[in-house]
């Protein structure tokens, strides 16, 4: 079985983006075959009968991928029933509304991109689609803004403080509605879907208040000093060296 995990690993022609991932599932469900399998055989082998683990393996697995095709098309109508009133809402400027509402905060959350500079734009317009729920406008400006933010870069091969909290934010942002999570619970079987809105709000709050405090406490401790050539990190914690 590892043999078989490790050449796989090595010689596959995978892309590289998705060849971890696809990777890994190959080995758990060689892993979990072969060991089926094995939990059959050896019984056998020594006289005994087989404790029919290859059969329950091959059940599971059919009653999975049938919960899943249930479960994907029971999210079809709720997910596209929002993803079409956001859209609606995106035509009718209410993001460009929102955006508009957070520039002057954004501008002091990020003083060191200028509040005219494109980046300042694509991270106001992300932050506006995130806070929606509109995570497919939302990818493409997050990575228009890490583009603009590398541009500002004047050390191309470290990170920003701005990319780094953009990045921390973007991840922990803020959300109004939990769509996706309403429809995951009206599926199955909720009776109050939506009683999640408030502590959704209030968790996503706090991760982002966290990740807004920790980047700028590490902003501090680790100041980016640059040399003639290269750009150093120095940790400047009392004591340290």
């Amino acid at each position: 079985m590892w043999v078989l995990g490790a050449a796989f690993w090595r010689w596959a022609p995978t892309p590289p983006s998705v060849a971890g991932v696809n990777r890994v599932f190959v080995v758990l469900v060689l892993a979990a075959t072969v060991t089926a399998a094995g939990s059959d055989f050896l019984p056998m082998a020594v006289g005994g009968g087989g404790g029919g683990a290859m059969k329950a393996v091959t059940q599971r697995t059919l009653e999975a991928a049938n919960d899943a095709a249930k479960l994907a098309l029971g999210l079809v109508g709720v997910l596209a029933l929002w993803t079409g009133v956001m859209r609606v809402a995106e035509k009718a400027g209410i993001v460009a509304l929102i955006a508009r509402a957070l520039r002057p905060l954004l501008v002091r959350v990020f003083p060191d991109v200028p509040a005219d500079h494109p980046a300042m734009g694509a991270i106001v317009m992300n932050m506006a689609a995130n806070l929606l729920g509109l995570g497919n406008a939302a990818t493409p400006l997050g990575l228009q803004a890490m583009k603009h933010l590398q541009a500002l870069n004047p050390h191309k091969k470290t990170a920003t403080n701005a990319m780094v909290l953009f990045l921390a934010l973007n991840t922990t942002h803020l959300t109004l509605i939990p769509a996706r999570t309403i429809a995951l619970r009206l599926e199955n079987g909720s009776t109050n879907a939506t009683n999640i809105v408030l502590p959704t709000l209030l968790a996503t709050a706090c991760g982002m208040a966290v990740a807004f405090i920790m980047t700028k406490l590490l902003e501090r401790r680790f100041v980016v000093v640059p040399d003639d050539d290269t750009t150093t990190t120095v940790d400047q914690t009392p004591g340290a060296p």
